[in-house]
């Protein structure tokens, strides 16, 4: 995945933390819980516990860099998990800060402080971020964990080159980040009853890179057994985007990348860094390492045998009950990155033509300026629908097809934006609207009306209720449900964003 595409993606976080309590920590203090690698001491307050920094593989620096997760080293008396663990290497980004740090492999847990007498569900959060940014502790999960009565864990997993360099004759190449996601699982698998959690039901849920991480998890013959229900927010397994349909100069693509492919960028990214072998590239210093564009996880590996878009399209995935959906506007917060705003008619154009080729003029006579405000708002809501909610609906028809699959589009409309938008330009619901609904995002003071407020309530239930039994409730029976403030009803997906055009155009 191209540099431009990975700071684009840095745009969409996803979060979460969580914790519960056990006879083991009443017996020893609400505050100190036994992990298999040792004990740890978190903060108790009247509404919730958590715990932070939890390793749950050992540091991958030195000769671990680009190998596959290895155990965490136990410890003896009593951890400080009162502070999150090191962000993963990374670049700074306009959402978080960059960190130079390799021992990054961290989790955090968040559970209600009131002692349950059944074991709590447990939801394991994968942030996004384009696989080249963001961290666990970025997303403070208190009110899901606390209004869900769920355990809710956030995870770190290694970025960019750390995580997914592919190279000719490394083991496990372009999946680490993946693999270090299913330690994480199997981390919770061994020590959810610690904090009062059940371990035989696991949701994973993530969203953008994390909801991709979800389909990779679904794909993965090895993610098998480590989670019994999944959550893709804004993470169609099945997306792709034409020639500079992501990002100006972005060629088409999409998450996922091949082994071969992921070699030869692998090859002549060292070699740009004066490297032949990966002996050369372990000792290179993190810092020149931080801006190769490299992000995608790789299939044809022993971790992703196949792309997860033919695997859901073939059927060979792992079938879990399954919440997937996307926000109404998820392009515009892209495009609002755009350089040379505001975009003009002449530059609209260029990039229908960019995209489409000879069929641009009929993009354009389906999306004219003049219906949707400006050239950024019609190129935004073409790749809206191109990119994001056709291949959304694609997706959920295929995941309903062998498992039971229950598909949402986030459509607010006035919901917290994430960043400052161009003045010819409307937010709406864009990709990443939905986070603020589920859970607090570190470093932010979004304001939510009290309508939106009953609306989070409303998805944190739901996301909650199926955690615990499969099942979000609402009016979630058939079809694609809209959620919005005090409108939570059916909506025609594939009408409502033209899908029926573009199949019909073939791009």
């Amino acid at each position: 995945m191209s540099k431009r595409i990975t700071r684009s993606l840095t745009l969409a976080l996803a979060f979460v933390a969580v914790g519960a309590l056990t006879s083991t920590a009443a017996a020893t203090g609400r505050d100190l819980v036994r992990t298999d690698a040792g004990t740890v001491r978190g903060t108790v307050t009247d509404g919730h516990r958590t715990f932070q920094g939890i390793p749950f593989a050992a540091p991958p620096v030195g000769e671990l860099r680009w190998k596959a997760p290895q155990p965490a080293r136990p410890w003896t008396g009593v951890r400080d998990a009162t502070k999150p663990g090191d962000r993963c290497a990374q670049a700074a980004s306009v959402v978080g800060a960059g960190s130079e740090s390799e021992d990054c492999l961290y989790l955090n847990v968040t559970t209600p402080a009131k002692p349950s007498y059944r074991p709590r569900p447990v939801m394991v959060w994968v942030h996004g971020g384009g696989f080249t940014s963001g961290a666990g502790s970025d997303y403070d999960v208190r009110r899901l964990a606390s209004g869900g009565d769920a355990i809710v864990v956030t995870v770190n997993y290694r970025l960019g080159a750390f995580g997914f360099l592919g190279y000719p004759g490394l083991a496990d190449s372009g999946v680490f980040g993946i693999e270090d996601q299913q330690a994480a699982l199997r981390w919770v698998k061994r020590n959810a009853a610690a904090f009062g959690g059940d371990a035989h039901n696991v949701t994973l849920f993530g969203e953008s890179a994390g909801g991709f991480s979800v389909c990779s998890h679904l794909a993965s013959p090895l993610s098998a057994g480590l989670f019994d229900r999944a959550i893709i927010q804004s993470g169609p397994c099945t997306l792709s985007w034409p020639d500079g349909g992501f990002f100006p100069g972005v060629p088409a693509g999409s998450p996922f990348t091949s082994l071969s492919a992921a070699e030869q960028q692998g090859t002549a990214a060292g070699a740009g860094l004066g490297c032949h072998d990966v002996a050369c590239l372990r000792a290179l210093p993190v810092k020149s390492l931080l801006s190769l564009p490299i992000s995608s996880p790789v299939y044809d590996t022993k971790v992703l045998p196949l792309d997860p878009a033919r695997a859901v399209r073939e059927g060979r995935f792992n079938r879990v009950p399954t919440i997937a959906g996307t926000t109404r506007d998820e392009a515009r917060l892209f495009v609002a990155m755009f350089p040379d705003q505001p975009m003009t008619e002449q530059r609209y154009q260029e990039l229908l033509r960019t995209a489409f080729g000879a069929k641009a003029p009929q993009v354009a006579a389906k999306y004219p300026t003049s219906a949707h405000g400006s050239p950024s708002m019609a190129f935004a809501d073409a790749m809206t629908d191109r990119v994001w909610s056709c291949p959304q609906a694609e997706t959920d028809r295929l995941l309903a097809a062998r498992t039971r699959t229950f598909t949402y589009e986030f459509a607010d409309r006035d919901a917290p934006a994430l960043l400052p938008f161009p003045p010819d330009m409307k937010p709406g619901a864009a990709h990443g609207s939905e986070l603020p609904y589920l859970s607090d995002l570190v470093g932010t003071d979004f304001k939510l009306t009290p309508e939106q407020q009953r609306l989070s309530a409303q998805m944190i239930g739901a996301w909650a209720r199926f955690a615990r039994v499969g099942d979000p409730g609402l009016q979630w029976h058939s079809g694609v449900l809209s959620l919005a403030p005090g409108a939570v009803e059916p909506v025609d997906l594939a009408a409502e964003h033209n899908c029926g055009f573009w199949a019909g155009i073939g791009v």
